[in-house]
């Protein structure tokens, strides 16, 4: 990559955290998406995992299907969610909920749909109280999704996490 490459790209993605930041200070912007990152971390890697470890029982879907694939082998396969979990814990060492995936996040973002906001709210203390045994309690204690730094309105807050939930990194 060029250096008039590599400073177009840097203006580029400056510009695209600025939109998203919106009215937010640069260090409350940086909390909520560093959480978003942390959580889509640890969702893809947990995707891998659980692909691997259910092998050919990995749900094949259609390409439009908006359901995560571990939302689907869960839907299936309720008498086996509880020794799929202890084994997940025993391999990776943490489990998260097929609504608290990555790909069920973004898909709620693209739509902006009203549960968004719970659905997160749901993931992140699921994530500090149940995931990992509580190693990461108060991991999220920063992230406020009920702040009126992210709109005053149900539909705003909504808005502007969609956004920033939507364009992170390789959603």
């Amino acid at each position: 990559m060029t250096d008039q490459n590599q400073k177009q790209l840097g203006k580029t993605l400056w510009n695209i955290a600025d939109q998203l930041r919106g009215a937010m200070n640069a260090d409350d912007f940086r909390d909520y998406m560093l959480a978003f990152l942390f959580l889509r971390y640890l969702s893809d890697n947990y995707e891998v995992a659980a692909k691997k470890e259910l092998g050919s029982d990995y749900p094949k879907f259609a390409a439009d299907d908006p359901r995560v694939p571990l939302a689907i082998w869960y839907a299936n396969n309720p008498g086996d969610v509880v020794d799929f979990e202890k084994q997940m814990r025993r391999k990776v060492h943490y489990v998260i909920k097929p609504d608290h995936l990555w790909g069920n996040i973004a898909n709620l973002a693209r739509n902006q749909s009203g549960d968004l906001l719970d659905t997160l709210r749901d993931g992140f203390k699921y994530i500090e109280t149940e995931s990992f045994q509580r190693a990461f309690l108060g991991l999220f204690s920063e992230i406020n999704l009920g702040s009126e730094k992210l709109g005053r309105t149900h539909a705003d807050k909504t808005r502007s996490s969609a956004k920033s939930s939507a364009r992170s990194p390789t959603a």
